[in-house]
């Protein structure tokens, strides 16, 4: 039997529904941006494109300052309660030339994130032999070839500035012998009866005097400018028993209440050095030694 028109045309409309063209197509834009976006891949990092400059980083990591070390690096400043500190000790080694070991606070190593970003408390170390950079350290232990070298450490932030403390960068500094090894100590030869006694004047270098009273110590801690070689005498005075620790030097001071202790040491290491007590965890002073 013929299908009239009407019934033809309703047919048609129902088939036309089954069909949600417009509907369709938003859905396939968005599984499209997924699988770009999945294609993408990855995390967003702070690592430079290959082949283009290393990017000084600036905002909350520190001031970056106009001033540059010799190799050209822009100092970093942070405020000395959060700027990292160093220390270097050179252990010779049985085939010859040093190995050198880094102790490091408020820092850890970040080789991942070498040329990014400057984040606080983070980066690389580099070694100096004889005032000529050698060589970085992505961890705490390195080498340096025998011979008569002055070593010094320097920490960098993952974008190559140098971390800074009061203009001066973040570093230490230690005096490697001649031939990698511990030298015996010698017999001093007997003086002559007739040789008169030495009348050189020894310079007594400077004295600090701090008192340490519950948790207020006077005076107020602040920094102390000295300049390399120089000799410091401090002398403390605490109304409980306690231990000072001059960070960077491993030199310690027993106090005992009431009673004054004295600590001379040669400050013959450049950087930033916290003074504290054990106990009670005070901070006395800070030595910036140039």
């Amino acid at each position: 039997m013929p299908v009239a028109a009407p019934a033809r045309a309703a047919t048609a409309s129902a088939r036309a529904a089954l069909r949600p063209v417009g509907a369709v197509r938003p859905l396939v834009a968005l599984v499209a941006a997924a699988l770009l976006l999945v294609g993408c891949g990855g995390r967003a990092t702070t690592h430079h494109k290959p082949g283009t400059s290393h990017q000084e980083a600036t905002g909350s990591s520190g001031t970056l300052l106009a001033a540059r070390d010799e190799d050209g690096h822009r100092l970093r400043e942070l405020p000395a309660a959060d700027a990292p500190t160093v220390r270097v000790e050179a252990r010779p080694d049985s085939e010859g030339g040093w190995n050198v070991h880094l102790t490091v606070e408020r820092f850890r190593f970040t080789p991942e994130s070498t040329g990014g970003a400057a984040l606080p408390g983070r980066g690389h170390a580099r070694l100096l032999v004889d005032g000529r950079e050698t060589a970085r350290l992505y961890g705490p232990w390195g080498y340096v070839p025998p011979g008569a070298h002055t070593l010094t450490v320097r920490l960098h932030a993952d974008d190559h500035t140098v971390w800074a403390v009061a203009g001066a960068p973040v570093q230490a500094t230690v005096r490697l012998g001649a031939t990698p090894a511990t030298a015996a100590p010698s017999s001093a030869p007997a003086a002559s009866a007739s040789a008169p006694p030495s009348t050189a004047p020894t310079d007594p270098g400077r004295t600090v005097t701090l008192a340490i009273t519950g948790t207020t110590v006077q005076p107020p801690p602040s920094r102390i400018e000295l300049k390399k070689g120089e000799r410091l005498t401090l002398r403390i005075t605490g109304d409980r028993a306690d231990t000072v620790h001059v960070h960077g030097y491993d030199r310690e001071l027993p106090l005992s209440p009431g009673t004054p202790a004295t600590l001379t040491l040669t400050v013959d290491r450049t950087g930033l050095f916290e003074v504290e007590t054990h106990e009670s965890g005070l901070v006395l002073t800070q030595l910036v030694v140039r």
